[in-house]
C-alpha cells in the first residue's frame, strides 16, 4: 500500500478547497459562533504532548465552557479518573482543539487555540456546584473558530438512529476482557448510582 507523503500530491488529488470552507473561519467568537458555543453542553478536547495526542470528552449540565470574551474560554476540569492525559499535555504543549456538539444539529463548531491550566482559587471557586469545585480550570485562547460541514453527522444518522448501545460492549465488559477475574456485570449495575455523587 502506497502512502501519500507529499502535500502537493495530496492537494492535487482533492482539488481546491470549497470557498465557503475558508470564508467561514473567524479569529474570534462572532455573535453567531458565540450563540452556538453557549448552547453546547458537550465538547471533545484534543491535545498533543511528547507521548502523542489525546482526545477527551467534556460535558456539563449547562454550557460546557464559560465564554469570558470573544477570544477566551474557561473549561472547568470536573472530577474524573485522574489520568490527567489532557492536562499533562497542555502543561507541556499549549496547542488545543475543541469540537462542540448540540443534540439534533448536524453541524459542529471547531475551535483551535492555545491553553493553560490554572488552579487559581477564585476562578475554580466560581464554578462551584453542589458543594463541589473543580481542581483546575483550562483557560483557552482562541485562534480560529469555524463550523464543520454537516455531512459527517448526516451520513452517520447520529441523532436519528436511536439507542444502539446494546450492540457494543459495556465498560464492565471491556475491563473484564483485560482482567478476567473482574466482575464486569456488577460494575455496570452499580455504576449509575456510583456516578450520581461524582458528577462534579
Amino acid at each position: 500500500m502506497d502512502h501519500l507523503t507529499d502535500i502537493a500530491a495530496l492537494e492535487a488529488l482533492y482539488g481546491a478547497p470549497v470557498p465557503a470552507s475558508l470564508t467561514k473561519v473567524a479569529t474570534r467568537l462572532t455573535p453567531a459562533y458565540h450563540r452556538w458555543v453557549a448552547a453546547s453542553r458537550f465538547a471533545v478536547l484534543s491535545t498533543v504532548g511528547p507521548e502523542g495526542s489525546d482526545t477527551s470528552p467534556r460535558g456539563d449540565a449547562g454550557p460546557v465552557v464559560r465564554i469570558v470574551d470573544d477570544r477566551t474560554l474557561h473549561l472547568p476540569d470536573w472530577r474524573g479518573n485522574n489520568r490527567l492525559d489532557s492536562l499533562r499535555n497542555i502543561v507541556r504543549d499549549s496547542r488545543v482543539s475543541l469540537m462542540f456538539m448540540v443534540p439534533g444539529s448536524t453541524n459542529v463548531v471547531r475551535i483551535n487555540g492555545d491553553a493553560a491550566v490554572t488552579a487559581d482559587a477564585a476562578l475554580t471557586a466560581s464554578f462551584s456546584r453542589e458543594g463541589k469545585t473543580p481542581r483546575t480550570v483550562i483557560v483557552i485562547t482562541l485562534r480560529e473558530v469555524y463550523f464543520q460541514c454537516a455531512k459527517a453527522i448526516m451520513r452517520s444518522g447520529l441523532w436519528s438512529s436511536g439507542d444502539e448501545s446494546g450492540r457494543v460492549p459495556t465498560a464492565g465488559d471491556m475491563v473484564k476482557a483485560q482482567q478476567p477475574a473482574f466482575d464486569g456485570a456488577g460494575y455496570d449495575a452499580a455504576y449509575p448510582e456510583y456516578a450520581k455523587t461524582r458528577m462534579w
